[in-house]
């Protein structure tokens, strides 16, 4: 690459029935740097993942054929690509719904362009390849090891494929083991300062984690909450330290 050549920018998939939407959020994207296509239904969206492979999607979910969740739940079918919800509501059961069926993020209209921009940029960080440790393969215990190159963790003799931000969060929580992690500490590492008190998408990502990775999760062996505080990795490099239950969820 040539000094006056520019690495393309991310692909973003705009998914909205709305013209004027994608119109408006199409020329302030490109003119941040990035690519953009758009799709006006959820069915044209699924033919876009598939032929386009898009960096991210931004999905409504308000659509005239099949709603935002049904196509987030079919793009989770053949994709891992990151998604945002637009949705005109911030109740929080549609943000759960959303996040359990695959979103990484959402944003209620109407928008800055500035808030729009910074939550894509912080997805697509959490999305990308974090810097390997020395030793790929960290081995916690007999049961439970992690890949860092892969992202997976091996359970049991399995190997359990995490997505980017459950990985990231494992990982966090395991630099910081034998340590109590505030919530606010780890939601501003994990999604970034902005979410510092979007608690319930951390204990949502904590039950992931341990659906995972814990032998029973209604009774963790490895990541514990300290009630009102934060969450703490078990301390696996002084395997004789013994875990208090009262910090159990």
């Amino acid at each position: 690459m040539t000094p006056m050549e520019k690495q393309p920018g991310p692909l973003i998939l705009i998914v909205d029935d709305e013209e004027k939407i994608i119109r408006f959020v199409q020329i302030n994207l490109e003119l941040e740097g990035f690519r953009v296509i758009s799709a006006t239904s959820g069915l044209q969206a699924l033919e876009r993942v598939r032929s386009d492979f898009p960096d991210l999607v931004l999905l409504d979910v308000m659509m005239p054929d099949l709603d935002g969740f049904e196509v987030l739940r079919l793009i989770r079918e053949i994709s891992d690509v990151p998604v945002i919800m637009l949705t005109v509501r911030s109740d929080e059961e549609d943000v759960v719904r959303g996040l359990e069926l695959g979103a990484d993020d959402y944003i209620t209209k109407p928008f800055s362009v500035r808030e729009l921009t910074s939550r894509i940029r912080a997805v697509l960080r959490r999305a990308g390849p974090g810097p390997a440790p020395e030793s790929a393969i960290l081995k916690i215990d007999d049961y439970l090891s992690v890949d860092f190159n892969t992202r997976e963790v091996i359970v049991g003799g399995e190997r359990v494929k995490l997505r980017p931000t459950e990985f990231r969060l494992l990982r966090h929580l395991i630099e910081n083991a034998g340590w109590v992690v505030p919530y606010e500490t780890l939601l501003a590492k994990v999604w970034g300062p902005a979410y510092r008190d979007e608690v319930h998408y951390l204990r949502l990502y904590i039950t992931y984690l341990r659906q995972k990775i814990e032998p029973d999760p209604a009774n963790p062996r490895y990541i514990f909450n300290v009630r009102g505080v934060g969450y703490r990795f078990r301390d696996f490099r002084r395997p004789e330290r013994e875990e208090n239950p009262s910090e159990q969820e």
